[in-house]
C-alpha cells in the first residue's frame, strides 16, 4: 500500500514551511530556553493564523478538526524549524477536553467551552500532564493553563514547581502543583486521557520526523561545503552513504506516521476522513479512495509504530549530523543544536522506544 497526500495537503505543508522559514525560529528557540516567551508565542500566532491550532479543535467548537492527517503534516514543518512550546500537548488537552466533552456532563461541555475555542484561534497555550508523558508539564511556565490527569481526575493546576533542567534547554519541564480545580472525574477521564495520549505520540512522532529531515537537510548543505584534500567531503562515498541511510530511515517512517495519521482518524472522535476544510482522505496510490481498510487495526499500535519508527530515525540523523560536522556540531552556538537536542528529547517523549515497541508487539 502506497501512502500518499492529496495536493491540498501538500500544499497545506508547504504554505506552514515557508511561514515558518521566515518566522526566526533559531532566536525564538534560544530565547524560549531563557524562559522568554514572547518570540515564541509570536511563532505560534503565525500557526494559528495558519490554521495549524485549529486542526485538533472540533467544529462544534470553532476548529476544523479532529483532522491528524493534517496535523501531521503541519507539525513536520514545525519540527523541521524546531518550533519551540508545547505543540503535541496543546492538540492532545484539546483532544482530552472534546473527548469528554462527548460525555454529555454539563460540567465537562463547559469546560470545553471555556478553552476549546482558544485553543483553535490560539489565543490559549496550554499544557497537559499524564502518566503516559511522566510527571512533567512541557512549558508550564509558559501555558495560558496546565491541566493534570491523575488516576480519573482531571484538574486545572494551580501552578506548577521549579523548571527542571533538560537535555533540551528549550523543553522546560515543571511538576503541576496539586490541587487546584477539579474538571472532571470517572473512568471517562481515564478513556479520554488515552485517546489524547495517542494524539500526543502521535503529534511528537511527526515532530521527530520533522526533525530528522531539517538535520539531514542542514548537514547535507554543510558537507557540500566543507572540503578537506581539495574536495568537498560530500563528494567521499563514506559521508554519502551515512546521509543515505539517515535520509532512508526518515523517508521509511514517513508513512507510518500517516497509517497512524489514518488510524486516528477512523478513532472514535477521528471524523470522516475527508470531512475537514484542509483537503480529501490520505490517498492510496492514484485512486483516490479513503484509506478506510488502513485504519482496522488498534490506533495506539499504529501510533506506538510511527512514534519509534520517526524517533529512532531523527535520533539516528542527529548522530550522523553531529559526526560529520565535527567538532562544529557540539557548540551551542550553532544553530545544529537546537535540533540536535531536540531530536533526543523527542524519542523519549510519550512514550520510550522501549514502550513503544511493547505497544507495537501487544496481542
Amino acid at each position: 500500500m502506497r501512502f500518499m497526500l492529496d495536493q491540498a495537503q501538500t500544499d497545506f505543508g508547504r504554505t506552514v514551511d515557508r511561514m515558518l522559514g521566515g518566522a526566526g525560529t533559531p532566536h525564538a528557540v534560544r530565547a524560549w530556553a531563557r524562559g522568554e516567551h514572547a518570540p515564541g508565542r509570536a511563532v505560534w500566532g503565525r500557526l494559528a493564523d495558519a490554521g495549524v491550532t485549529s486542526l485538533a479543535v472540533p467544529e462544534a467548537y470553532e476548529g476544523v478538526g479532529p483532522l491528524p492527517v493534517e496535523l501531521g503534516v503541519a507539525y513536520v514543518a514545525a519540527g523541521r524549524h524546531a518550533v519551540p512550546g508545547p505543540l503535541a500537548e496543546t492538540a492532545a488537552a484539546a483532544v482530552l477536553l472534546a473527548a469528554l466533552a462527548e460525555g454529555g456532563t454539563a460540567r465537562s461541555g463547559q469546560v470545553a467551552k471555556d478553552w476549546l475555542p482558544r485553543i483553535a484561534d490560539g489565543r490559549a497555550l496550554v499544557t497537559l500532564a499524564a502518566a503516559d508523558g511522566g510527571p512533567y508539564a512541557l512549558d508550564a511556565d509558559a501555558a495560558d493553563a496546565v491541566f493534570a490527569v491523575t488516576g480519573e481526575e482531571l484538574w486545572l493546576a494551580p501552578g506548577h514547581g521549579p523548571v527542571q533542567p533538560s537535555f533540551d534547554p528549550a523543553r522546560r519541564l515543571a511538576r503541576p502543583l496539586p490541587g487546584g480545580e477539579l474538571l472532571a472525574r470517572g473512568p471517562a477521564v481515564a478513556a479520554a486521557a488515552a485517546r489524547a495520549a495517542d494524539w500526543a505520540a502521535f503529534a511528537t512522532a511527526a515532530l521527530s520526523l520533522g526533525t530528522g529531515l531539517a538535520l539531514v537537510e542542514r548537514t547535507a548543505a554543510y558537507v557540500g561545503q566543507r572540503t578537506q584534500f581539495g574536495r568537498p567531503i560530500g563528494s567521499f562515498q563514506a559521508v554519502k552513504h551515512r546521509l543515505a541511510d539517515a535520509l532512508i530511515g526518515l523517508e521509511f517512517a514517513r508513512p507510518l506516521l500517516y497509517g497512524a495519521a489514518v488510524a486516528l482518524a477512523s478513532g472514535p472522535a477521528g471524523g470522516a476522513l475527508a470531512s475537514g476544510s484542509m483537503g480529501d482522505a490520505l490517498t492510496s496510490g492514484s485512486t483516490g479512495d479513503a484509506l478506510a481498510s488502513g485504519s482496522t487495526g488498534d490506533a495506539r499500535a499504529e501510533v506506538a509504530a510511527a512514534k519509534v519508527a520517526t524517533g529512532e530515525a531523527a535520533y539516528t540523523a542527529a548522530r550522523t549530523a553531529l559526526q560529520l560536522h565535527g567538532a562544529l556540531g557540539y557548540t551551542d552556538e550553532y544553530d545544529l543544536s537546537l535540533w540536535f537536542r531536540k531530536a533526543r528529547a523527542l524519542r523519549s517523549a510519550w512514550g520510550s522506544p522501549s514502550v513503544c515497541r511493547a505497544r507495537v508487539l501487544a496481542p
